[in-house]
């Protein structure tokens, strides 16, 4: 499995009180090739992104899985609730086994 970073925009807050539910807010950029160049239709690899994930503190938060109806450039919004400084990781899977990663930390007062 091939790993990479992508463009995203990533709004969450930085600190949060313990037990607060925090809004995450995560837009990313992606050409979404379906398999075939607009102009001469000519096969070209399909790059879709099919699955989004994000873990905070190891634990699993958040999970969709996406279509090739999604739009290119996917944005998804969540909650969850700050219980320990950690790390969320971002992850958006591709077709070809390649997948994307962001990281970022929440500290909890």
């Amino acid at each position: 499995m091939a790993s990479a970073t992508i463009p995203a925009r990533i709004t969450m807050p930085a600190e949060a009180r313990r037990g607060e539910i925090i809004e995450i807010r995560v837009l990313v950029r992606h050409a979404m090739e379906r398999g075939l160049d607009a102009p001469g239709l000519r096969p070209v690899p399909r790059r879709i992104i099919h699955t989004f994930r994000a873990t905070y503190g190891g634990d699993e938060v958040m999970r969709m899985e996406l279509s090739p109806g999604i739009a290119a450039n996917p944005y998804v919004a969540f909650t969850t609730v700050a219980t320990e400084t950690g790390e969320f990781v971002f992850e958006w899977l591709e077709d070809g086994d390649v997948t994307y990663e962001r990281r970022q930390t929440l500290t909890v007062a």
